[in-house]
């Protein structure tokens, strides 16, 4: 299949060096590879390296290099803007790479770089542990981790990149490298934040937190409640202990209007103390549905997997702001208003607690102040004709936000073109970020989420 000379000589050397069947340019492995979350990605690469080990991952950072073919790494697959392909490039697919190990003693979990957050909690959930992950399972935790990871235990654990204890990755010069905060210790405050943009994790050790009981479900109030409700939910997001973390937005109910919804968490030992906190939520207006129960990190997880499946077509923009101001709110009512899809949503996810406490510059994740990071998800069904319009709808909302959201946005959900937000997006560690990246990858060999052009930022 591939046509590109360069690339075809590439395609033989890996053949040569790596093992039979995990350089594939044709047929259902390759199909496999390249099937990622957004079905809307049409991205082809020219080749698809399977790689089974971080020595296979070097051989193909350097045949990338050598033969100058453009390089993308696949772990979970599901970054919206399809970032995982190189469209007619080389692909580095780590699906296989998804071992994880669970060291229940001292709470560690070593994760392999393919693995996802389901994964993970599915090996610790028998030692009766957990960790902080992002909402959805099918989502690659090193991806997620790398560039943050807003996550139900955020208020208590920090972001998924505050419980990263080190890494194994895999440099442009082939060199495979573990930091941590004794070794490379630069390049592992770069890791932490700064994205996959510094070399391919083929494998990271993460810390576990031992929590007797979550408390979650799924709270739903009326269309003509919406104005009061987020009005009250202000005030309960402001006032939050580390142990409740509350996701929150706008989505189709089940007939088809719009409807608030709150997705709570309680992750603290006292479960009667959970109970009450939860149930101020009830008392925002008159839920359609109050459903709050004891239940797994793998049971929430596989719900929002369920909600968001692999191969709908996707365009998520994303703003964040300080609080629930009323202009705030104002846009969210016009949101819900003008879905275009019953699949679409608007997500909430607040930063509180634990994650404001770490110092802004301990890692590169650039803002630590109290805020709520906003992911308005467009998403409608392969084939639907109005694609254009759901398109927009997801603009016009981020748009609408603009006056009153903070500068820059979270990485992990910036598109490419973003790039005024991409420019502010690592606050104060900007400047620090792009010399790590020139230390570490001086020819910019990597290229897993956004970073500014160093012009801009000047």
């Amino acid at each position: 299949m591939t046509t590109h000379p360069q690339l075809d000589r590439l395609t033989d050397a890996l053949r040569r060096t790596i093992p039979v069947g995990q350089v594939v340019s044709t047929g259902p492995d390759y199909d496999a590879g390249r099937h990622i979350w957004n079905g809307a990605v049409s991205a082809r690469p020219g080749v698809i390296v399977r790689c089974a080990d971080p020595a296979e991952v070097a051989t193909a950072i350097q045949a990338a290099r050598e033969f100058r073919i453009p390089l993308a790494v696949r772990g979970g697959g599901h970054d919206w803007a399809g970032r995982a392909l190189s469209d007619s490039g080389l692909t580095i697919d780590l699906s296989g790479l998804r071992r994880v190990t669970v060291d229940p003693v001292a709470r560690v979990a070593e994760v392999e770089g393919g693995a996802t957050a389901a994964d993970l909690v599915a090996a610790i959930q028998p030692f009766g542990l957990t960790a902080a992950t992002g909402t959805a399972g099918s989502v690659g935790m090193a991806g997620l981790t790398l560039g943050g990871g807003y996550g139900p235990l955020s208020g208590r654990f920090g972001l998924a990149l505050d419980n990263l204890l080190s890494v194994e990755v895999v440099l442009a010069d082939g060199s495979v490298v573990t930091t941590d905060a004794e070794r490379e210790p630069e390049l592992f405050w770069a890791l932490r934040g700064g994205g996959g943009n510094f070399g391919v994790v083929t494998s990271m050790r993460v810390r576990l937190h031992a929590v007797p009981t979550l408390l979650s479900g799924m709270v739903l109030f009326p269309w003509e409640q919406a104005a009061s409700v987020l009005a009250g939910l202000s005030d309960v997001l402001g006032e939050s202990p580390d142990e409740l973390t509350v996701q929150s937005g706008v989505l189709p109910g089940p007939d088809g209007k719009p409807v608030v919804f709150l997705s709570p968490t309680w992750s603290g030992d006292d479960a009667t103390a959970g109970e009450h906190a939860l149930a101020r939520l009830d008392t925002l207006g008159t839920p359609l549905v109050s459903q709050i129960a004891p239940t797994t990190l793998p049971a929430m997880l596989a719900a929002i997997d369920a909600q968001f499946p692999f191969g709908r077509h996707v365009e998520i923009r994303t703003r964040s702001v300080p609080s629930l101001t009323s202009g705030v709110r104002d846009v969210l009512s016009l949101a819900g208003a003008t879905l275009t899809s019953p699949h679409s949503a608007v997500s909430i996810h607040s930063l509180h607690g634990a994650a404001t406490r770490v110092p802004v510059t301990d890692t590169a994740f650039g803002n630590r102040d109290p805020h709520l990071m906003i992911e308005i998800i467009a998403q409608w069904e392969p084939g639907d004709p109005r694609a254009t319009k759901h398109r927009a709808w997801a603009g016009t909302v981020a748009d609408a936000l603009e006056p009153d959201a903070l500068p820059g946005g979270y990485p992990n959900l910036l598109g490419p073109d973003e790039t005024t937000q991409i420019t502010h997006a690592y606050g104060p560690n900007t400047e620090r970020l792009l010399t790590a990246k020139h230390r570490y990858d001086p020819y910019r060999t990597f290229n897993a989420t956004p970073l500014p052009n160093p012009s801009r930022t000047r």
